[in-house]
């Protein structure tokens, strides 16, 4: 699926990659903070030792950075997009021509995967969109 980047996405893309050394393939712009999806494998680099190296692209950017690792599996990418929850499982189920993408994660991690008024299953929403042609996100 090709994802489609707006000038200001790709000029963070831009300003991450000089700070980290990590250039990722997806970014989301949002009022408080921005979302980069980083190459699998790469999620170390991008954090660097003791978060390091993503808070001088904090500083440098002068806003909140999250960060996503890409996955070429759909119920991968999902589980990735709601870390730090513990995701226990994710099954796709389409019907009527919608994929939905169903997630399993223990009580106590609920509030972790929906996020400071719902942001980490909306960015997980929009993310698994963008990516995988997933209509919708729900916690099972």
């Amino acid at each position: 699926m090709t994802v489609t980047l707006s000038d200001d996405a790709r000029q963070y893309i831009a300003a991450f990659a000089d700070a980290t050394g990590v250039t990722p393939t997806d970014c989301l712009v949002e009022e408080d903070r921005i979302v980069f999806v980083v190459p699998a494998g790469e999620m170390g680099a991008a954090i660097g030792p003791d978060g390091e190296t993503v808070a001088a692209a904090e500083e440098q950017l002068n806003t909140r950075v999250d960060l996503v690792e890409d996955a070429d599996d759909p119920a991968a990418f999902v589980a990735n997009c709601l870390a730090p929850a513990a995701v226990r499982n994710v099954t796709l189920s389409t019907q009527g021509g919608s994929t939905v993408a169903y997630v399993e994660v223990p009580q106590g991690d609920r509030g972790v995967a929906i996020g400071a008024g719902g942001e980490s299953i909306e960015t997980a929403r929009r993310l698994a969109a963008r990516h995988f042609d997933v209509d919708d996100v729900q916690l099972a």
